[in-house]
């Protein structure tokens, strides 16, 4: 039984104690509990298969959770298979590329595209072969438009939140958002994870840390709604800055709307703005450091530099400088334990009790 609770009601409710970023226990209960049971974004379809055929080998969470898979592109659509050999357990794939086979460069053995096993040299004696445990373990896969996810052990119903970020950017083509590499960046902060989920999931801290942020943004309309395993905050335009060309019927029709803020849990954010979207996926490399990548879809690049999208490197910088200090702040033995605003914090409470909530599961 997980030593967290976090009250339902907002009011009420205590943040998460600082005992929580500071236990190394509570780190590797993470890892298993909420991470294991996560899907994880890795790209759009076309960059990572670009052709038929195609082999992607990848770990689930590089420095954190190291299960090897592999992508492949059949007959157009993506799979996902363990990369382990279920032989002697050889990695299958280490480099990626076009291959129509599957097999094993250890012992030769071989599947099919479905993952179950083709053929085996030197097995014809070996009886009750093959197992169910011989055939490749297939992934689960998700995908919000071209974006595919991926999940190794989970029971999360990730298209019920998708569902609910197309109610509000359904009417994007995702498909035609290129990647754009000038604009991909990856970060190293000194702090826990979680620190970092915290601080995005609240706009309260924009008037004090975000000068050009906050000029682009209507602070006082700033917004944020709760959904299962999410959530999302919009950003209202403060003056003439870029704003969606929003369609009729839209539930924001008629809104200047600069920005959709949507954070799935644990770990992964998606920021929709008029030039297109970034998505910064949060990483735990250790419970001090943590890795964030930023990748930058691109849909019209002369907006780019307007709104509430740009500078985005410059707010990074920014909000990694008060997590740092949090962090920092945390190992005080005088701290243990805060209070939510509930107008300002609704995303971090959400966030604190999904975690608790995860931990407490046996």
């Amino acid at each position: 039984m997980s030593e967290f609770y976090i009250d339902p009601d907002i009011k009420k409710a205590e943040t998460l104690p600082a005992s929580f970023y500071q236990s190394d226990a509570v780190f590797e209960q993470l890892k298993d509990k909420v991470f294991g049971n996560s899907f994880q974004w890795f790209g759009s379809v076309s960059e990572l298969l670009p052709v038929e055929d195609f082999i992607k080998p990848l770990r689930f969470i590089e420095g954190f959770i190291e299960e090897p898979f592999f992508l492949k592109k059949t007959d157009g659509k993506a799979f996902c298979f363990s990369n382990v050999c279920t032989h002697r357990g050889n990695l299958i794939f280490h480099h990626e590329g076009p291959s129509k086979r599957i097999t094993c460069g250890y012992h030769g053995r071989q599947w099919k595209n479905d993952g179950t096993v083709k053929f085996m040299p030197e097995f014809s004696d070996v009886e009750n072969f093959p197992r169910a445990c011989d055939h490749l373990k297939a992934f689960k896969t998700a995908f919000l438009g071209p974006h595919l996810f991926v999940g190794i052990d989970t029971n999360m119903a990730i298209d019920a939140v998708f569902s609910k970020m197309k109610e509000r950017i359904g009417f994007l083509p995702l498909e035609d958002f290129i990647i754009d590499p000038n604009h991909n960046k990856d970060y190293l902060v000194n702090c826990h994870w979680a620190l970092y989920c915290d601080n995005y999931l609240e706009g309260f801290h924009i008037p004090f840390v975000h000068e050009d942020l906050n000029a682009a943004l209507d602070y006082g309309a700033y917004k944020t709604e709760l959904f299962d395993n999410g959530s999302l905050q919009i950003g209202y335009a403060s003056g003439g800055d870029e704003v969606f060309d929003l369609p009729e019927g839209h539930p924001d029709s008629g809104k200047a709307v600069s920005a959709y803020y949507y954070w799935v849990f644990p770990n992964m954010m998606f920021n929709f703005y008029p030039w297109g979207l970034s998505v910064n996926i949060v990483r735990p490399l250790s419970k001090h450091k943590t890795r964030v990548l930023f990748r930058s879809y691109v849909w019209d690049e002369n907006k780019l530099e307007e709104g509430a999208g740009a500078l985005l490197d410059k707010v990074e910088r920014e909000d990694e400088f008060v997590v740092e200090g949090v962090h920092k702040g945390l190992q005080s033995s005088t701290y243990q334990t805060g209070r939510f605003s509930p107008k300002r914090e609704q995303g971090v409470h959400h966030f604190h009790r999904l975690l608790a909530a995860s931990l407490s599961k046996t």
